[in-house]
């Protein structure tokens, strides 16, 4: 019958302080008394290698969750920055609000999922005041214009 294997707690103990976010990899090493050469022969080791891996996907996702969770506070500052005195901000705000959609499709593509459409109540797309859209043609078109000078 085989034998079922399982993490030391010296191997666990380091895993929870890699990723418990406290302390670099070099100081979690010193605290547990684990040298480099030992470190890499246990990131060699199949079951060890395997934990690491799901708790680095787990942090990835953790970190996904928060942003996902400030998006939408996000792409209202940038809304309100379009309206800024200070052109240059205004005109960046509008640069960033317009390449949102890109961003947003190239995460979707890597989880191949379609993405769904904000839309309101009335199954319509977000409407944009005449000012906001007014400013992201103008920073469309003086990007462009830049592009050909750059190209020209």
């Amino acid at each position: 019958m085989a034998r079922k294997r399982y993490l030391r707690e010296r191997q666990l103990g380091v895993l929870d302080d890699l990723f418990g976010g406290e302390l670099d990899e070099q100081a979690v090493l010193k605290k547990h008394g684990v040298s480099r050469a030992v470190y890499n022969k246990w990131l060699g080791n199949e079951l060890f290698a395997s934990e690491f891996s799901r708790r680095l996907g787990v942090a990835r996702l953790q970190g996904e969750l928060i942003i996902a969770r400030y998006s939408a506070v996000a792409a209202a500052k940038l809304v309100q920055l379009t309206e800024s005195a200070k052109e240059e901000t205004a005109r960046r705000a509008c640069l960033d609000i317009i390449s949102l959609p890109r961003r947003a499709d190239k995460k979707t593509a890597v989880l191949d999922k379609p993405r769904a459409v904000n839309t309101d109540k009335a199954g319509q797309a977000p409407h944009l005041s005449e000012a906001v859209a007014g400013r992201l043609l103008a920073a469309l078109a003086k990007e462009k214009s830049e592009k050909l000078k750059v190209e020209g």
